[in-house]
């Protein structure tokens, strides 16, 4: 690997991490009075569980600013790591390179001792920012599935796995290695609520814990 790509690489990395470790949803609820979101609730700094502050603006926040983690370091990926031969869409580049890394940040960010959020809204923001028919995909089997069953983690789990399959489908090769890597990681980092779904105990949005 040529210096110059492997350069890119790391600061597209670099880059995806420190975006996506930013808990906006601790920062939103902190600086709103409402305390420690962790400590309520799943104890997720997600916007589910900032909805549970009963704060639905806050929530609203919390999630556009969770994806936006995602979005803006692929798209600043593509923009600034466009040099001659550093092939920023290669699968082992700085754009997927990016969105691996902003979901990792989001998911395990040093500021909180690596325990944050479970990457689906910033793996959204992430699927948009690699190419928008994938982003479309994701946010339709998201938004479908939680209309029909409002159960958050069902919904998100199956759009990070839609993600990865419709960019396989649709010749978005060189991002599948990194949304399939990502969809792995977000099952196993929803383990329980997978437990929780085959036991049919998972609590619907607006309910329970």
């Amino acid at each position: 690997m040529e210096t110059g790509l492997t350069t890119a690489i790391v600061l597209a990395a670099a880059l995806g991490y420190a975006c996506g470790s930013i808990p906006f949803g601790l920062l939103l609820t902190r600086i709103a009075g409402m305390g420690d979101v962790r400590k309520i609730g799943s104890g997720n700094i997600g916007a589910t569980n900032v909805l549970r502050t009963g704060n639905k603006g806050l929530a609203a926040a919390t999630l556009l600013l969770d994806l936006a983690k995602g979005f803006v370091p692929v798209m600043l990926a593509g923009r600034l790591f466009a040099m001659p031969g550093a092939m920023p869409e290669a699968a082992i580049g700085p754009v997927p390179v990016a969105a691996l890394f902003a979901v990792l940040g989001h998911c395990f960010p040093v500021w909180l001792g690596f325990r944050g959020g479970k990457g689906v809204a910033t793996n959204a923001g992430v699927s948009f920012g690699l190419a928008w028919p994938i982003g479309l995909a994701y946010a339709l089997v998201w938004l479908g599935i939680l209309g029909l069953t409002r159960i958050s983690s069902l919904a998100g789990m199956s759009a990070v796995c839609a993600a990865a399959i419709v960019a396989a489908v649709m010749g978005y090769l060189p991002f599948v290695p990194a949304l399939a890597l990502i969809a792995v990681l977000v099952l196993w980092l929803h383990r329980a609520n997978i437990r929780r779904l085959a036991a049919g105990t998972e609590p619907k949005v607006g309910t329970g814990k």
